[in-house]
């Protein structure tokens, strides 16, 4: 597990920056009697399980960020996944030799999954999660290459929700030493599985989904960050 008391003064502070950032949110969205996951869902009609909210989900095209939520596990109100698309990247970035599955002739550019954010019925944070490439339709980036993308995902957008944009954007911030964590292990998880199982393709087997998983606190990160920050140096 992290600890956040071995990583650099720079970090934590950009953690605790985001961390005050989330409560400001939560602070006005309680005002206004609404949640992160309300504002997504506002004005959607009835939500059905798997499908994308907002509809045709929010992507910024200055960033090339891109972001849903759905609800299809058991557990959680739903979870928001989180991608960044190919003209935002890192021009070093390229996908890792891998199957070719037809959603990639389906479009025209490439993207990756970064990680998902599992909520409860109240609208806040429970957990993070990454997931195996036939579940999101992303093209697969090492993880090296992914945690590059992570400072590039940033949703500068007033709709559906400003907070809620500020939110998604700042919680990748407060837990990128997670979110990094839980990329490599992704990665560790999907090779296990191909070896172990070497007649199928482990990026498009359905027994293997869920690729790595924490369970998290925004209260209690913010909290440890402090902590660190007392007693972190240059």
């Amino acid at each position: 597990m992290v600890d956040l008391k071995k990583l650099p003064r720079e970090q934590l502070v950009a953690m605790a920056n985001a961390g005050e950032e989330v409560l400001e949110c939560y602070r006005v969205l309680r005002k206004s009697n609404t949640n992160v996951v309300a504002e997504v869902l506002r004005g959607q009609g009835e939500f059905y399980e798997l499908d994308h909210y907002p509809k045709g989900d929010v992507f910024d095209s200055e960033s090339h960020s891109q972001f849903y939520y759905h609800s299809h596990r058991e557990g959680e109100h739903g979870h928001f996944h989180t991608f960044l698309r190919e003209k935002g990247m890192p021009k070093e970035c390229r996908p890792v030799k891998q199957s070719e599955a037809k959603f990639m002739n389906e479009r025209d550019d490439k993207l990756s999954h970064l990680i998902a954010i599992s909520m409860d019925s109240s609208g806040f944070p429970i957990g993070l999660f990454t997931t195996n490439r036939w579940i999101t339709a992303d093209n697969w980036y090492a993880s090296e290459d992914v945690i590059k993308m992570l400072d590039r995902f940033e949703m500068d957008l007033s709709w559906p929700s400003w907070p809620a944009n500020i939110w998604i954007s700042a919680m990748l911030r407060l837990f990128r030493p997670q979110i990094e964590e839980l990329v490599r292990e992704r990665d560790s998880t999907v090779a296990d599985w191909q070896k172990n199982h070497p007649a199928k393709d482990a990026f498009e087997d359905r027994g293997c989904d869920i690729t790595s998983t924490r369970q998290i606190s925004v209260v209690t990160q913010i909290e440890d960050v402090t902590q660190a920050l007392t007693t972190a140096t240059a």
